[in-house]
């Protein structure tokens, strides 16, 4: 409470100073003053303030001011927040552009005869045996299956509860490999004040075409600041912005394009309208053309959005690829990224040294937003540790810029990579995929992500080769890894103790008892570990990756601050 200058106490009547008696049954709060003889209403306010916060009665009483502007801070206890529905977008399939369309607003052509795409989900049930209520639905809220029925608001919550004896083991409910035509939403409600353990992929592959080869991606939880890595908008090469919004409040988004030299200011890049359950697709060589490396920043104000970047390469009439570039965490001092799938070293060299095949190996693109360069120390852990980045490891990134740094001259293997500097970035590693310039190849980007807790759902496609790729940069870790199968049981889990500055890979097994297997359930213990899925085809040269999302947000409290 605030008393302006010159303001005069209003004399409480007889009945209100009688009813403003404290309750001698309540207890004294801290530090109470007593009140003083003699004084003047101008001079003392005693007052009692109720604020109820998360149900609970916080008093405070003799709170005497300090003059004007003066302010005090009081202790509360936290605000419980319930915790609402989880929420995963998953990208429509890859869509070739039809002719050369003006300006950045997208035109497809139909996709080739060849081409699928399809999402598979997961949901985690309660030791109870009850399954969160949860669909796979149109971004407008349409259902296209419905993976559990949601309970009965009436009815006593009992996912806390123990379950009984002759309960079966954890349950899950499944959608495995649902064929798709547009973007689709993974929803699951929220049980026992948690958040629901779910997640979902897309997964496209094709066969023939321009857009020839596999993508594949991790349906996001939609936000207001979100960062992508790995775009390129040079001769041959497309990416295609497409941003969706499933909230029930228009969004206005705007981008800030981060290119070799420097930000780009580029005009229609703000104050982008996006209405509830739409999706826009902006073509990234209109508003940055010519650009090998690109990032972007996503921020919306309004309803949070989900953003992906569909990139694919031609050169001249071979495909070189096609991909899903999805936000990977936000600027920071260090850095992780994981699934990094090398080839043979000699071969590579070989191919990137013939022109126009520059990005046909893989590499580390680091985006640094700041106004400050950033000195980045750059360490690779394969399968028997740390091994040597020609060069040495340590870049300079210019501020504001992307730098691309190559990762040739690396034995073949499966890596992870750890980035560290004085200056936030951020960071994506391109991998890639054959090593004959006459024949098709295929690319994917794996962003940085965050290290692995307890509960990730991980969802992988029906089809393919799938590998769990984890990485230990720091020290000694132990992941379990839980898997489940399209009948919805959660089987027997398993485990690795992985040594600390090491990657160790895991394939995962077609089906189990029978049944095909569509998920893990990952928890990670002791130093910080890192997780990716990395997807390819037997007999091509497709690959994708797709990083461990976050678990599940449990009940979160809000502090209070209370002043006057």
């Amino acid at each position: 409470m605030h008393k302006e200058p010159g303001a005069t106490a209003a004399q409480p009547k007889p009945e209100q100073r009688k009813a403003a008696q404290p309750n001698p049954a309540q207890p004294k709060p801290a530090q109470q003053k007593r009140r003083p003889r003699g004084g003047t209403a101008a001079g003392v306010l005693s007052a009692l303030v109720l604020v109820a916060a998360g149900g609970g009665l916080v008093s405070a009483a003799s709170l005497a001011p300090q003059g004007p502007g003066s302010s005090r801070q009081l202790e509360a206890p936290l605000a419980a927040v319930p915790a609402g529905s989880s929420l995963g977008v998953c990208p429509g399939p890859a869509r070739l552009l039809q002719g050369t369309p003006v300006g950045t607003d997208a035109q497809f052509s139909p996709e080739s005869a060849t081409a699928k795409s399809t999402v598979s989900a997961v949901v985690l049930g309660s030791p109870a045996g009850t399954v969160p209520g949860s669909r796979l639905a149109t971004l407008k809220g349409n259902t296209l299956v419905e993976i559990a029925k949601a309970a009965d608001p009436s009815a006593t919550d009992t996912s806390s509860a123990k379950p009984a004896a002759s309960s079966p083991a954890l349950p899950a409910g499944v959608a495995p490999g649902h064929v798709v035509d547009d973007v689709t939403v993974l929803s699951a409600d929220a049980q026992a004040n948690r958040q629901a353990t779910a997640g979902a992929i897309m997964s496209y592959t094709a066969g023939d075409g321009d857009l020839r080869g596999s993508a594949a991606a991790g349906c996001q939880q939609p936000g207001n600041d979100l960062w992508l890595v790995g775009a390129n908008t040079a001769l041959g090469r497309t990416a295609v912005l497409n941003l969706s919004n499933p909230s029930s409040t228009p969004a206005t988004v705007s981008l800030d394009l981060y290119g070799a030299k420097g930000l780009i200011q580029a005009p229609g890049s703000r104050g982008l309208l996006l209405a509830p359950g739409s999706t826009r697709s902006v073509i990234l060589a209109g508003l940055a053309p010519g650009q090998q490396r690109l990032g972007v920043r996503v921020h919306s104000a309004g309803g949070p959005v989900a953003a992906v970047i569909q990139q694919s390469v031609l050169r001249g009439l071979i495909p070189g690829g096609v991909d899903f570039i999805v936000p990977g965490t936000a600027p920071a001092a260090r850095q992780v990224v994981t699934g990094v799938d090398i080839q043979d070293p000699a071969a590579l060299g070989a191919l990137t040294a013939k022109s126009g095949f520059s990005d046909a190996g893989p590499a580390l693109h680091i985006a640094v937003p700041g106004s400050a360069d950033a000195v980045v120390a750059i360490k690779l852990y394969g399968r028997d540790g740390k091994k040597a980045l020609p060069g040495g490891g340590v870049v300079k990134a210019k501020a504001g810029a992307v730098t691309e740094v190559p990762l040739a001259g690396v034995p073949a293997g499966y890596y992870t990579i750890e980035a560290t500097s004085d200056v936030s970035f951020t960071a994506a590693a391109r991998v890639t995929k054959g090593l004959a310039s006459e024949d098709a190849a295929d690319i994917a980007w794996s962003p940085a992500s965050a290290r692995l807790g307890s509960e990730h759902v991980v969802p992988v496609p029906t089809a393919g080769d799938r590998y769990l790729v984890f990485g230990a940069p720091d020290g000694r870790a132990t992941i379990s890894y839980t898997p489940i199968t399209a009948d919805g049981k959660v089987r027997t889990a398993a485990a690795t103790d992985m040594a600390g500055g090491t990657t160790a890979s895991i394939k995962v097994p077609a089906e189990l008892e029978g049944s095909p297997v569509v998920g893990y359930l990952l928890s990670a213990a002791g130093e910080a570990a890192y997780g990716t899925v990395l997807l390819q085809q037997d007999g091509t040269q497709d690959v994708s990756t797709v990083a461990v999302a976050p678990g599940a947000a449990g009940q979160e409290q809000v502090p209070v601050a209370l002043g006057y």
